[in-house]
């Protein structure tokens, strides 16, 4: 019986440990996005006002601390939080350049792009 608990709680210890590190890759992920946005040099409009990189991060950041609880994976950051007006409901846009694009779309290229780089 104590062999059964003891393997159990080893167990539950491995799987936790594996959820917290999962969980720090999300958030590694996830600020690394915030800070690609703050760099970018790129306007950001949310319901129709054009937004500065850095205060488009500024907003992101504040979505995330106050919805990052939703999130398990930089994927959903983009997809729940970095995509649309949680008001309103339309997507936000980002224009590089010449190029405008919804920015979850921007920001899904700058996760795989930055996901390459990773050593393995």
């Amino acid at each position: 019986m104590r062999s059964l608990l003891a393997n159990t709680l080893l167990v539950i210890a491995l799987v936790l440990s594996g959820l917290a590190q999962a969980g720090d890759q999300a958030d590694a992920e996830v600020q690394y996005l915030l800070e690609f946005v703050a760099a970018s040099g790129c306007t950001f409009e949310r319901n129709g006002s054009e937004h500065s990189s850095p205060d488009a991060a500024d907003h992101l950041r504040l979505k995330y601390r106050r919805g990052g609880r939703y999130v398990n994976s930089a994927e959903q950051f983009i997809d729940r939080l970095a995509s649309e007006s949680s008001w309103t409901g339309k997507l936000y846009t980002v224009t590089c350049g010449e190029t405008t694009q919804p920015s979850g779309e921007w920001l899904h290229q700058a996760l795989s792009d930055y996901r390459e780089q990773e050593p393995k």
